[in-house]
């Protein structure tokens, strides 16, 4: 669902935009697996289930780039409070389940 939110003039190359998005990241995405990812405290309660998931890593890039495409793609096809779970978890510039 992730994916489909990469338009298509941003295919090519995106797995290198994705790359440079990991490096500038990296901290905020170890911050985000070690509160969230399995194993913490929330993930025991069955929340953020997709902070451990490797997919997760275009969500997050997804969410700071084209945040509006992409929730509305995965209201289209996935449960939303996964998304919302993810949103709060990673605490983008824009909230959009508000």
């Amino acid at each position: 669902m992730a994916l489909s939110a990469v338009r298509e003039e941003e295919r090519a190359g995106y797995a290198e935009r994705l790359e440079t998005f990991a490096e500038q990241h990296r901290a905020r995405l170890a911050e985000l697996l070690r509160s969230y990812g399995p194993g913490s405290r929330p993930a025991e309660y069955g929340r953020y289930m997709l902070a451990g998931q490797p997919e997760s890593l275009i969500i997050c890039e997804r969410m700071e780039t084209v945040p509006f495409l992409l929730r509305g793609r995965w209201k289209k096809g996935l449960e939303i409070v996964l998304l919302d779970d993810l949103e709060f978890a990673w605490g983008p510039r824009t909230r959009l389940n508000r």
